[in-house]
């Protein structure tokens, strides 16, 4: 055990009180015992210090899952660090409600789930790291995964991503339209749009608005002026929030993620009414975004929404992080640039046909994540086995590596 007041703790509780009752009651007794709380807290530092000096993209604690040991992914991996304290059920229970407002663990409570955000100064410097966490029930235990949010941002030119549609996804350039980063959770989504966000408020004189669920990277206004709203604490929903925004003066909305058709329709309809809309979903290449937005609609209504996501939707950047040879991580991506052809093809309905356009569009800066991969094995950042593991399409990864040679 490794809180020193976890016996006294546990004296105070019955055998038989499991599940929320247990975790609840845990609750009132560590919210009215300062030290206990004290404590408690700087053990949450102490692992998230940890995560940091270890280059961790995320840390997992706590259900029967982590056998009382502390998790942390390192460059894709993640492994038991068993030079870290083991932490019990009730220890890390006690951990998770430190850090908790009452409104949270009421939410906690009440949903099962809780996603938040945390800054912890984790040295003795000045300088606060921002983590996203979320917690959750596993067999009447609490969870808890932490996310490493990166304080220095990418530079738009890092990304590697052709001058036609960097001009794109710049206010200078482009006044409206849907804009989308997609990839799987982990994939550096966030990273990119941050990167994104970056370029425009260094760029123009504009209102950025960003919903996010939490916040994660807090931008500082520059030559535009950027609001942040966090769903639960500043406004209700992802939907009621881009609702909102219209109402705010904004040039460029930002809305964390499109998770279901109601959010989805009212993006379509603000990108409609002339605004720049950025956005994320989780889905593993271009053309399977267009198809995941689609499909979240009854059959009725796909033919209308299809006709309106091919109105506005301009560019959607979908990635993935690979390791390289270094034993690192490297983004690998695909860009679809949306022009009349592409247009047509959604509108019509023959999706199908977009890979072809991906593929022979380089002028127009987009490349499927084959032709990225592909890049990457002949620049000698990463290896055949790895470009194989990761693409989307391993006949067309197989040819490309053979006939290239």
């Amino acid at each position: 055990m490794s809180l020193s007041f976890i016996n006294e703790l546990r004296s105070t509780m019955p055998e038989y009180i499991l599940g929320v009752n247990r975790i609840e009651h845990i609750s009132k007794a560590v919210g009215s015992n300062i030290s206990w709380k004290k404590e408690s807290y700087i053990h949450i530092r102490k692992l998230l210090k940890n995560m940091v000096q270890k280059d961790a993209s995320d840390m997992d604690l706590g259900g029967p899952r982590a056998k009382q040991r502390v998790w942390y992914r390192v460059y894709g991996d993640k492994a038991p660090d068993t030079e870290m304290p083991s932490y019990t059920d009730d220890e890390t229970a006690v951990m998770v409600l430190c850090i908790l407002s009452d409104e949270q663990k009421n939410t906690l409570f009440k949903n099962k789930n809780l996603d938040f955000a945390l800054s912890v100064k984790v040295d003795e410097t000045e300088t606060s790291f921002r983590f996203r966490g979320n917690i959750s029930f596993e067999r009447n235990s609490l969870a808890l995964n932490f996310r490493l949010i990166k304080q220095k941002l990418f530079k738009m030119e890092e990304l590697q991503i052709h001058d036609i549609v960097v001009k794109r996804l710049d206010l200078r350039y482009e006044k409206s339209g849907l804009f989308l980063v997609t990839g799987i959770t982990g994939s550096g989504k966030s990273s990119t749009l941050d990167t994104i966000i970056d370029m425009n408020n260094h760029n123009n004189k504009a209102h950025i608005i960003i919903i996010g669920n939490p916040i994660e990277y807090i931008h500082e206004s520059d030559k535009s002026i950027i609001t942040h709203r966090e769903v639960g604490s500043d406004v209700l929903s992802f939907e009621r929030g881009t609702i909102e925004a219209l109402r705010q003066d904004p040039d460029i909305i930002v809305v964390g993620e499109m998770r279901d058709a109601k959010t989805i329709s009212t993006v379509l309809e603000v990108t409609d009414s002339g605004h720049k809309v950025f956005s994320t979903l989780h889905t593993s290449s271009t053309v399977d975004s267009i198809h995941r937005i689609i499909a979240e609609f009854p059959t009725d209504e796909q033919e209308r929404v299809r006709y309106r996501l091919a109105d506005v939707l301009k560019v959607v950047i979908s990635q993935k992080l690979v390791p390289n040879k270094q034993g690192h991580l490297t983004l690998a991506k695909e860009i679809l640039s949306a022009d009349y052809s592409v247009q047509a093809a959604i509108r019509n309905g023959n999706i199908t046909e977009l890979f072809q356009m991906l593929t022979e569009g380089k002028s127009k800066g987009m490349f499927t994540l084959q032709q990225d991969l592909y890049r990457l094995v002949k620049t000698g950042v990463i290896t055949t086995e790895t470009a194989m593991n990761y693409c989307n399409n391993k006949r067309v990864m197989t040819n490309l590596l053979k006939y290239s040679t």
